[in-house]
């Protein structure tokens, strides 16, 4: 499951609390004041942070603040007031839930959940693997549109990336004008061969030495030849 800092400087409310975080399945590191919660955040990778509000040493918005300089962790605040200014402070200073006092053990449980269901659905994408092609100085990075020849990055026309990481994408086979033209500029395009043509003539120059991958089957279309 999930490593949680649960951070108040009640020791029977951080007991009451692990009993359940454990019983969850969760793993538990605790802190009793403001400073040693910021010092741990500094030095391990906690999955997200319980933090009450009122603490001696330092409060719960000064403890959400350093930790924001350094940390996107996601952050649940506990509370024993329940004002609206609270709340809104709160959220604008990057936590991402609130829990009144007193609460059910229950209900922190299901916002644990809820908490990191957003937060692994937004990270999602980011931990996407780019999709790369590489062939000896040549390397075409498909998610990010970036084509390199030996290190310099190419400037190219929209259709020819399309052109070119269709061709790639299906390299090695033989692939019919119409269907480049269909795939690329769409079926009900009417430019004809001749636009074709025009950008193969425009990749090959901007590849160099590697525009020669691109082979011409005479009566057929076009074919890229690389492992």
């Amino acid at each position: 499951m999930y490593h949680l800092l649960l951070v108040d400087d009640e020791e029977n409310i951080r007991t009451f609390i692990k009993k359940y975080a454990l019983f969850e399945g969760h793993t538990v590191t605790e802190a009793s004041g403001g400073m040693e919660a910021v010092s741990l955040c500094r030095e391990n990778q906690f999955d997200l942070v319980i933090l009450d509000v009122m603490m001696e040493d330092l409060d719960g918005f000064s403890v959400c603040r350093k930790i924001r300089e350094f940390s996107n962790v996601p952050i649940i605040m506990l509370t024993a007031r329940g004002e609206e200014y609270d709340k809104i402070h709160g959220f604008e200073m990057g936590i991402d839930d609130y829990v009144v006092k007193p609460f059910s053990p229950k209900e922190l449980m299901l916002r644990i959940d809820a908490v990191m269901k957003r937060v692994q659905a937004a990270r999602a994408p980011l931990e996407k693997p780019k999709e790369v092609y590489v062939y000896e100085g040549l390397e075409i990075d498909f998610s990010g549109r970036i084509v390199s020849v030996d290190g310099e990055r190419l400037s190219l026309s929209p259709k020819e990336y399309d052109l070119l990481f269709y061709m790639v994408r299906n390299r090695n086979l033989a692939l019919p004008r119409e269907t480049l033209i269909c795939e690329v500029w769409g079926y009900d395009f009417f430019g004809g061969d001749r636009t074709l043509d025009t950008h193969i003539k425009l990749l090959r120059k901007s590849l160099g030495t590697y525009g020669s991958l691109i082979v011409t089957l005479r009566g057929v279309g076009y074919r890229f030849e690389g492992k």
